[in-house]
């Protein structure tokens, strides 16, 4: 191996060992570069999310303060996207789901669309890397507790307004049967 060979590969190592790997991102968001593509409409003002083991929550989606967010979270569920994807992430103050690699790591990138709902209990998001301008695509959560400190963070698309007990209840590994749209 020649020393630029060398010197080349090195600087290479050095710059993903500091910056992380895509493949290994953390926070559950790895994600290309937002492509451009045309916004879905949104079309619904209820989602009803009906778990494999069963129990079901429902929520209002909120196309007023989210509209792409709500248009590509309604199309998703219409097509069946989410149907058998699981809830990878359960803490004590959240619930995530939505990844259609089931680990984290998976969904696009899209635009972020921030706005002033705040993060009560029962919120629902929209998943997002390091960096704020970007979105993930596919995954989403809801927390379990008042959350004030994702407020402008996160897209805020939804809020619980029945099941919380069935969204408290949730598993790492329990899977969405279907997603149903009103």
């Amino acid at each position: 191996m020649n020393r630029r060979t060398l010197l080349r590969t090195t600087a290479a190592t050095v710059v993903v060992t500091a910056c992380g790997s895509p493949a290994a991102t953390p926070g559950g968001t790895a994600t290309k570069s937002p492509s451009p593509s045309s916004t879905p409409q949104p079309t619904g003002s209820k989602a009803t999310v009906e778990l494999a083991k069963g129990g079901s929550f429902s929520f209002t989606l909120r196309p007023d303060k989210a509209p792409q967010t709500v248009g590509r979270f309604v199309e998703k569920s219409k097509s069946g996207f989410y149907n058998d994807k699981i809830f990878h992430r359960v803490e004590d103050w959240v619930v995530q789901g939505g990844d259609p690699l089931g680990t984290g790591t998976g969904g696009e990138k899209v635009p972020s669309e921030y706005n002033d709902l705040t993060f009560a209990l029962g919120s629902v998001g929209i998943a997002r890397g390091p960096d704020p301008a970007i979105n993930n695509g596919s995954q989403w959560f809801v927390v379990k507790k008042d959350s004030a400190f994702l407020d402008k963070q996160y897209t805020n698309f939804g809020i619980v307004t029945s099941g919380m007990d069935v969204v408290n209840a949730i598993k790492i590994g329990d899977k969405i049967k279907t997603i149903k749209i009103e």
